[in-house]
């Protein structure tokens, strides 16, 4: 039988940083300000789904068991280790010792316990509640806590890294999306609405003598014209995946910054509500995709910054194919299948876009490509709050350009009450044989059917993959070099 697992990090693991000589020789700067394209809508990551949440809140005010590194590697965070059972179901997780809720609570197996139990509970609005529903969570004892799945969860250490798997301290959990309380390195000093976001570097940490940044401002700029004028004044020090890419050169060439380009596993996705008619019948859904030229959207939504993909699922994921092909370019092949579907056009659709640069600037592309086909799609500008109550809340849309940076959502089309409603028997059929398939080449070929049933019953328009652009100031140590979630490590960074 398959036995996995594994040891106690090494010390040097679960430093946050490694100070070089005389690093305090002189005061360094200790204060960091991050420019975000998103304000987040609260600060409760189990609350709300949105990865402009995680941005300001994972790893820096809530912690999780484990944590996810910038290669998508996995090490422990208030785990200390953990143990993997022969059949891959159980997980037993050794808890860090004399960890502290910023209220003074003590962190233990019960606060992992109530957490993961509330994210289960029949009114967890956690947007992973499925994957919480499946799990068994057992205390042994005060440090000592076991996770019993289900079904096999070949991800399960790594989605337990995500803001959706924070400990909550019982008492605070109410009021965490304006007071968040956790067990990280930063408090909340300060949220003005529409504005900035301030964390202060919490004392009571218990690796507080290695944080160097002992506050940090989050300023939300969404225009790249913005963006780019925050930082060249200096009012911006950090801007992680930055909508500079026609202002690249100015930074590149400017000693004053570093320019860093992140991998992604991130999806841009043209999501159609599958749910509504004439969306619901897989030929218009397909006509919809082959009028849609990928190219020439990631040129016009990220400067060409971005590879094509056919289904959602991307490069360098383990089990990827190519389904590039199944719904190609084809305006011809579009008419066609409108005409056989029934569709008499003009066909008006409505097409919801978000705030972010890629959608502005996509969505314009996406509409004229529509039209040529005989689909007026009738564009809806919103701001944030509004997408995420009514796009992916409400399911008020017709069509939406969004981009999905998780790595591991491909269960997202097993729930049919997920924003794009998606359904899909056959679906469902190949990825629970990927999930609990134990040797990992069934898994990839699983993963591969399960990538060509969403590219051919056309769930959504399956567009790019991106490549995100971090612009920083030149002496700021500890950036990330791939992004494979949407996270700023704060107390991993310095000033040089």
């Amino acid at each position: 039988m398959l036995n996995r697992r594994t040891l106690l990090a090494t010390a040097a693991a679960l430093t946050p940083l490694a100070l070089p000589t005389g690093a305090f020789a002189q005061k360094k700067k200790d204060a960091l300000v991050i420019g975000l394209t998103l304000e987040p809508t609260g600060l409760d990551p189990t609350a709300k789904a949105g990865a402009e949440i995680s941005e300001v809140v994972l790893y820096n005010v809530f912690e999780t068991l484990t944590k996810i590194n910038s290669d998508g590697s996995v090490m422990p965070l208030l785990a200390d280790s953990w143990e993997v059972s022969p059949d891959l179901k159980t997980y037993t997780f050794k808890l860090k010792r004399g960890v502290k809720f910023q209220n003074g609570e003590p962190f233990n197996a019960n606060a992992v316990k109530f957490s993961f139990d509330r994210a289960a509970a029949a009114n967890s609005t956690n947007k992973d509640k499925r994957t919480f529903a499946n799990i068994a969570t057992q205390v042994l004892d005060e440090h000592t806590v076991v996770l019993i799945n289900k079904e096999i969860e070949p991800d399960l250490l790594f989605l337990l890294g995500q803001a959706s798997a924070i400990v909550v301290e019982p008492r605070t959990v109410e009021t965490n999306a304006t007071k968040p309380i956790g067990t990280g390195p930063y408090k909340l000093d300060n949220w003005a609405k529409g504005s900035t976001i301030v964390l202060a570097k919490w004392d009571g940490y218990r690796h507080a003598d290695a944080v160097q940044i002992r506050k940090v401002s989050f300023r939300f700029i969404s225009e790249p014209a913005a963006q780019t004028t925050a930082l060249l004044s200096g009012d911006v020090d950090l801007f992680p995946h930055a909508s500079v890419s026609r202002s690249l050169p100015q930074f590149q060439n400017d000693k004053r910054f570093q320019v860093v380009f992140n991998a992604s596993r991130g999806k841009a996705i043209l999501a159609i509500n599958n749910k509504r008619k004439p969306l619901d019948d897989v030929r218009v859904r397909r006509a919809i995709s082959a009028a849609i030229d990928r190219k020439a959207v990631i040129e016009a939504a990220m400067d060409g910054r971005g590879i094509p993909i056919g289904s959602h699922y991307v490069p360098g994921a383990p089990g990827y194919i190519d389904t590039t092909g199944i719904n190609a370019y084809d305006v011809e092949k579009a008419k066609k299948l409108l005409a056989e579907a029934g569709v008499k056009t003009p066909l008006e659709l409505e097409l919801v876009l978000p705030p972010p640069p890629y959608a502005r600037q996509g969505g314009e592309l996406i509409a004229a490509q529509l039209a040529k086909v005989g689909i007026v799609a009738k564009i809806q500008n919103v701001e944030w709050a509004q997408w995420m109550s009514g796009t992916y809340g409400n399911k008020n849309y017709d069509l939406s350009l969004i981009l999905h940076v998780e790595p591991f959502d491909l269960v997202n089309y097993t729930k049919p009450e997920y924003y794009w409603g998606y359904q899909s028997a056959k679906f469902n059929e190949v990825f629970d044989k990927a999930r609990n398939a134990p040797r990992a080449a069934d898994r990839a070929r699983y993963l591969g059917d399960a990538q060509r049933v969403l590219a051919e019953d056309a769930a959504n328009v399956f567009l790019f993959q991106p490549q995100f652009i971090t612009v920083a100031s030149r002496n700021l140590r500890g950036l990330w070099k791939d992004a494979p979630i949407f996270v700023n490590d704060i107390a991993a960074l310095y000033w040089a």
